[in-house]
Formats: structure tokens, C-alpha cells, sequence
């Protein structure tokens, strides 16, 4: 009879060891997927809007935005001076010149409320950032799937216009490895 208690018992140690083992594994892959979901999240042009402040950054360089530019209450400038004044629904003909104003479809930052701000976030934090409902728009996963995947003012980092550098990493992969690490519940790295 202790022999059977025995058998079961590392029979049941083995099955836990796998079991851990393969959650760990899981684990590996959506946090190597969340280092892609950073490098996009903290490229320019992502964190040029998504700043903790009220004053977009403009540029690669993510210089300060000229003519005093705020974020104004819904994220879409301030009253008087929208974003839309300088900010057209697409991005002007090359004519224009590399620095004319880009463009895409309802130009504008966060609302004050969610600022959704990353600028020198580590990890960590951002990991937890675009996972808080309170801090992301009221967002789960499925929303912020389609809102990587769909939104055209999203969609416009890999196609800027002028001189900017695109999003480093391909749209496709992104959102791959977006879902990737949704689909394993989101873990965030350990500092």
C-alpha cells in the first residue's frame, strides 16, 4: 500500500513539474512577445503622444511641439487651436516639404484622463499600463487588439509621411505578437 501512495505521489510530482514547466514555456514566449509590444509602444511614433505631460513631442528626436501645443481636455488640442488646424486626415504630398504637418484620420492624443503615458517607462510598468482598464481607455484585450490592429491613427506610425522613421517593427509581427501576449493573459516582466 505505501509503495501505490508512493507511485501516486511522484506520479503527481512529475505531472506538476511538466505542468510548470510548459506554463513556464508559455510564460517565455509571450514575455519575448511583449519585448516587440515595448519596442513599438516605445518608438516615436507612439510615445511622441503618449506623453505624461500635455505637450506633444514632435519628431524622432521627440523634441517639444513648436507654437505652445496642449493636449486640451478630450486629447484633441486646446480650445481655439484643435489639432486638426495643422493636422489634416492624411499626410500632405511629398511636395510639401519633410517637416510639413503628418496627417491621418482624428489626429489627436489621449484625453487627459487616460494620458496612457510611457515615456522611460521600464517594462514593468508599461506591461501593467496597457493592461489597467483605468489608465487604457476601459480597454481589454480584444479592444486593444482591434485598436493596435484597426486604428488608422495607430496604423499611421508605419507609414508617417516626410522624413520620420516608421514603427521598427513590422505591423503584421506586431500584432502577432500583441495577440501572442494577450492570449497568455498578459504577463509582465519582473524587475
Amino acid at each position: 500500500m505505501r509503495r501505490h501512495h508512493w507511485l501516486l505521489g511522484s506520479l503527481t510530482l512529475f505531472c506538476l513539474f511538466v505542468y510548470t514547466t510548459e506554463l513556464f514555456a508559455e510564460d517565455k514566449e509571450a514575455l519575448k512577445a511583449f519585448d516587440t509590444v515595448r519596442q513599438v509602444f516605445q518608438s516615436p511614433r507612439c510615445q511622441n503622444c503618449h506623453i505624461p505631460g500635455d505637450s506633444p513631442l514632435q519628431f524622432d528626436a521627440g523634441t517639444p511641439h513648436a507654437m505652445n501645443v496642449v493636449r486640451g481636455m478630450d486629447g484633441k488640442g486646446a480650445a481655439g487651436l484643435p489639432c486638426a488646424s495643422c493636422h489634416a486626415e492624411a499626410n500632405p504630398p511629398a511636395s510639401y516639404g519633410p517637416k510639413a504637418p503628418p496627417g491621418a484620420p482624428h489626429w489627436s492624443l489621449p484625453p487627459a484622463a487616460h494620458k496612457m503615458a510611457w515615456i522611460g517607462l521600464p517594462p514593468d510598468q508599461l506591461c501593467s499600463m496597457i493592461k489597467d482598464r483605468k489608465t487604457n481607455g476601459d480597454r481589454d484585450f480584444a479592444a486593444l487588439i482591434k485598436h493596435v490592429s484597426e486604428d488608422k491613427l495607430v496604423l499611421w506610425g508605419w507609414n508617417p509621411g516626410g522624413n520620420r522613421a516608421p514603427v521598427p517593427v513590422a505591423h503584421d509581427v506586431f500584432v502577432t505578437q500583441f495577440k501572442l501576449w494577450a492570449d497568455a493573459g498578459g504577463p509582465c516582466p519582473v524587475r
